[in-house]
């Protein structure tokens, strides 16, 4: 048996956090990181948001569903880090937004903990 890949198809992969706080979760994504909406949906207006934001391709869907409530660790390949770094303590000059660390595994890598307990973690590859 060979090991091919099959090229007719490709991936993409849509990571989608719980959220327990609309508002916080705006604050944190929009006001902090410079995300946007591309769309929200509920089945009611009571029933908990389903959203999509996004920022330069990075693409995330956030919901108040409590199927979500497990926390999740997304690992985002980067590019330009620090210039993305720079951009975030420009927005959020209180000291919230950690420094860039370099890894054993030759990353610059970036971790950004949201308000609920999920982590982004931005890696840039410098070998």
């Amino acid at each position: 048996m060979t090991n091919q890949t099959n090229k007719s198809f490709e991936f993409k992969a849509i990571p989608t956090f719980g959220i327990a706080d609309y508002q916080t979760a705006i604050n944190f994504y929009l006001d902090t990181l410079g995300f946007k909406i591309d769309w929200e949906h509920r089945f009611s207006p009571t029933d908990p948001i389903y959203m999509q934001i996004s920022k330069n391709g990075l693409v995330l869907h956030l919901s108040e569903n409590k199927r979500f409530e497990n926390k999740a660790i997304i690992f985002i390949e980067t590019k330009n880090i620090k210039e993305f770094h720079r951009e975030l303590k420009e927005k959020n000059p209180a000291g919230k937004i950690q420094d860039i660390v370099f890894t054993n595994w030759q990353t610059m890598q970036l971790e950004i903990q949201d308000p609920f307990g999920n982590l982004l973690r931005f890696n840039e590859n410098i070998a």
